[in-house]
């Protein structure tokens, strides 16, 4: 029987999860053998809807992305919720959707509505009794204890690292079952905050680019964390290769000197399942 993340996580794994966006990047990244994919907001709402993840998508908008990424894959998926969309009964109706769509795990963070990216200014907080009011609904509102609730506290910017892991404590407190600290800002802050939650499993956001060093695994396991999730990487790869491409094409007429890597069209084929489709109609030919 394959281990629950929970499990995993009990086990004293390291969880690598890999930020997808799309199907395609879910489908890739589901080959790979990662213990856990993280469907991030901020990609997966620019590449829906091609707007920032400033609180502009829904609950349905996003509940749609995890059950096409969920039911597409086989890797246990975290999903981003944003705040829960609202109040506490949003947040019960988001808790039973991500579950019923077949996510993993739900992350739902301590900011005011309208909510903006993480890593982004302009990040205001709730009072803290109102988030540990949040995670209690959303613990009560799982089915299934391996069901994860993963509450992420955006303090530490504008309040600080003391006032963020003062609402770490309440959100642990409050039945959270992964504790995500946004934006410490050095190595002795991520090491401060391992120390504080011996015990409790902690994320690490690792953004290309951001607030928080770029840690290797290893060295990030030795600060006291049990789970790195790395949202950005694909989509602004695939940004990067999307422009080098369509450059080449604007400013030659053709790709055929593109110094671009491309997926063979072959093996594109075969990623999105082509050959099934191929294999039935030899076994259901049309006429």
């Amino acid at each position: 029987m394959t281990e629950t993340l929970r499990q995993r996580l009990a086990d004293g794994e390291f969880i690598v999860a890999p930020g997808v966006f799309d199907m395609i990047s879910a489908l890739t990244a589901d080959r790979m053998g990662f213990p856990a994919l993280y469907m991030t907001g901020y990609g997966t709402v620019a590449s829906h809807l091609g707007v920032p993840d400033a609180g502009i998508a829904s609950y349905r908008d996003m509940v749609g992305r995890v059950e096409t990424i969920a039911q597409g894959t086989k890797t246990p998926l975290i999903a981003d919720a944003d705040t829960g969309f609202g109040g506490l009964l949003n947040v019960e109706y988001a808790v039973k959707g991500y579950e019923r769509a077949g996510a993993t795990a739900i992350q739902i963070e301590d900011q005011e509505y309208p909510k903006r990216c993480g890593h982004t200014p302009g990040r205001r907080v709730v009072p803290v009794e109102e988030m540990a009011r949040k995670i209690r609904v959303a613990v009560e509102a799982r089915d299934a204890r391996d069901f994860l609730i993963v509450a992420r506290t955006d303090a530490r910017t504008d309040l600080g690292l003391d006032e963020a892991l003062r609402r770490g404590e309440a959100f642990a407190e409050a039945g959270a079952d992964i504790l995500f600290i946004e934006s410490p800002e050095s190595e002795a802050e991520m090491a401060k905050i391992g120390e504080r939650f011996r015990g409790v499993p902690l994320l690490a956001n690792i953004v290309e680019g951001g607030r928080t060093p770029v840690l290797p695994k290893a060295r990030l396991q030795e600060l006291g964390y049990s789970i790195s999730i790395h949202p950005g990487s694909a989509f602004m790869a695939a940004a990067a290769a999307c422009a080098g491409i369509y450059r080449t094409l604007k400013e030659t007429g053709a790709t055929i000197d593109a110094t671009t890597p491309m997926l063979p069209f072959s093996e594109m084929n075969d990623l999105v399942g082509f050959p099934a489709v191929w294999d039935f109609e030899t076994r259901h030919p049309e006429r």
